[in-house]
């Protein structure tokens, strides 16, 4: 059996260095000189023989987080596909950045923080219900299993309301965990007992107050009003949480926010073009893996990814200028 002319570790610095255009051809074109001519459809077999799943990248962050503190963010994001007809994996969602439903892949990443500082996927999935028949919410409470599992001994648990179900919030107490959350304003509980109502009926002070939740348990409620006078209903199991410690969870949790963000932006994990699954679920995986190095060097560089990334332009450009290639016939 011939030796592989490629491993995924050249694909991921590939990733990193590659600015606009991250494809097979583009990878094998810039593979570097004295290792042998690379063709295109050595990095088509790389991405199709890898195993897809997040067990590669627990193996390169783990090293990096605590497990025993920090906080855990779980949400997911769509990669933009709007022209893909023939992709796999690509569906419709809704879009937070589109503010509407769109073509793409549905990312859902658990994300370890620590104080909001750094933004380390941990874990992720890619939803496709069409062929798996797991929905959101199963990925959810599988991410937080492997999560326990790996000895995880979180601080909070942060998420969307889309993921509060009184299912996923009980298995996180299971866990010994504290969660955090937005509730929606149909949501039922009794401030006293044999009242019952929908959460947006209830007064709450501004340091909030403790409500039985309907089906779960007490948890502590804490109200705000976004800039265009939209009530939140904050939730939390975590009784003692204050207003303050409120406002610094949920701005630690836009962690995960960035880290969709510049995982878009930086590692081309929704410009490569792929018709397989496999493919796709790899080229996404190893992007993902890229991030952390990215994000990795961010932290103890103190330096932000984009320049960063930049560094390597410079390096090229002035290789370049020593020897520049791109010149004029000679008038003399």
């Amino acid at each position: 059996m011939n030796q592989a002319k490629c491993d995924e570790q050249d694909y991921i610095h590939f990733l990193i260095a590659a600015q606009k255009v991250f494809s097979r051809v583009e990878a094998a074109a810039t593979h570097p000189e004295g290792e042998g001519v690379v063709a295109h459809d050595a990095y088509t077999r790389l991405l199709q023989r890898l195993p897809p799943d997040s067990r590669g990248l627990w193996a390169e962050v783990e090293g990096c987080v605590a497990r025993e503190r920090g906080m855990l963010i779980l949400d997911d994001s769509t990669l933009d596909k709007p022209y893909a007809s023939k992709m796999a994996l690509v569906s419709n969602h809704w879009s937070g950045k589109h503010h509407a439903v769109v073509r793409g892949i549905n990312l859902i990443s658990l994300v370890w923080t620590d104080d909001g500082q750094s933004s380390l996927p941990c874990d992720y999935r890619i939803y496709n219900k069409v062929h798996d028949g797991l929905d959101k919410n199963d990925h959810f409470r599988d991410m937080l299993a492997t999560a326990h599992a790996r000895g995880f001994r979180p601080s909070l648990v942060a998420f969307d309301s889309w993921y509060s179900s009184l299912d996923n919030l009980k298995r996180i107490r299971e866990y010994g965990w504290s969660w955090f959350t937005r509730l929606k304003s149909n949501r039922k509980v009794s401030p006293r007992p044999g009242q019952t109502l929908s959460i947006a009926d209830v007064p709450i002070p501004p340091d909030g107050c403790i409500l039985h939740l309907t089906g779960y348990g007490m948890v502590k409620v804490l109200r705000t009003v976004d800039t265009h006078g939209n009530a939140e209903h904050w939730a939390t199991a975590n009784l003692l949480m204050t207003a303050l410690h409120r406002q610094a969870a949920a701005q630690n949790a836009w962690a995960i926010e960035t880290y969709h963000r510049n995982l878009k932006q930086f590692t081309g994990v929704e410009r490569a073009q792929f018709r397989l699954e496999v493919s796709q679920r790899n080229h996404i995986g190893l992007a993902i893996r890229a991030f952390v190095r990215l994000e990795h060097t961010r932290i103890h560089r103190a330096i932000p990814i984009f320049e960063a990334k930049n560094a390597i332009i410079r390096q090229a450009i002035r290789l370049y200028l020593r020897n520049p290639s791109i010149v004029l016939p000679s008038t003399a």
